[in-house]
């Protein structure tokens, strides 16, 4: 019984530490790419910002290309501030980018290319405070070249595999993903989506881009 127990206390251990170092990784990347890109943010803006006209009639994005970000590699910084939350967005949503931040869902449109903005995050993470986020809240997403505003118009609960909430609907939209219940010990069995619309966007035509979405 007391080997058990002392097996017990080694694999808690183990655990604890293995989750500290997570916790300590993640807290470090996005402190150092939150200040990279707040520097980078304010060089940029020292040249003459484009108007919105200018930008909606400009060369096809990167998005439309087929051309993304390095996986792994900052794409954004996502805020909501009603809710407290600010955090750098990661290109990429299996779990290696997932441990670092919110991330960008690969097959979604990038902010401001008019179509649908994926972002997933974990529940007990960097979305954890989704719980608590209501109708017509502001959320921002800032890239280096603009700040795009958004304001929730719902939310909804669906089954792990219905893609169809990526979809472009006819305009530039934000669809937060995360695991639900909230509360929920072990995989969560569904999905908690929050829905944006863009609130100062270029008129565009939604991207549709590839892999159903």
């Amino acid at each position: 019984m007391k080997v058990l127990a002392n097996v017990f206390m080694v694999v808690g251990m183990l655990a604890l530490g293995y989750w500290s170092f997570l916790f300590v990784s993640a807290r470090r990347y996005q402190a150092e790419e939150t200040r990279r890109f707040v520097t980078e943010h304010v060089t940029d803006n020292r040249a003459e910002p484009a108007s919105l006209d200018a930008i909606s009639q400009s060369e096809p994005s990167t998005t439309e290309a087929g051309l993304y970000p390095s996986t792994g590699s900052a794409v954004a910084m996502l805020a909501i501030p009603r809710l407290g939350l600010s955090a750098i967005v990661v290109e990429g949503a299996e779990e290696r980018e997932l441990k670092l931040g919110p991330g960008h869902i690969p097959g979604t449109s990038l902010p401001g290319d008019g179509g649908n903005v994926g972002l997933a995050g974990h529940r007990d993470t960097f979305f954890r405070q989704l719980r608590l986020i209501q109708k017509d809240d502001e959320i921002r997403l800032s890239t280096h070249e603009q700040e795009y505003q958004y304001k929730v118009v719902s939310t909804e609960i669906v089954g792990p595999d219905n893609v169809q909430v990526l979809h472009p609907i006819g305009h530039e939209t934000l669809t937060l993903v995360t695991c639900y219940p909230f509360d929920f010990v072990g995989p969560a069995p569904k999905r908690f989506i929050v829905r944006a619309d863009c609130a100062n966007c270029p008129q565009q035509k939604p991207i549709q881009t590839g892999g159903g979405r």
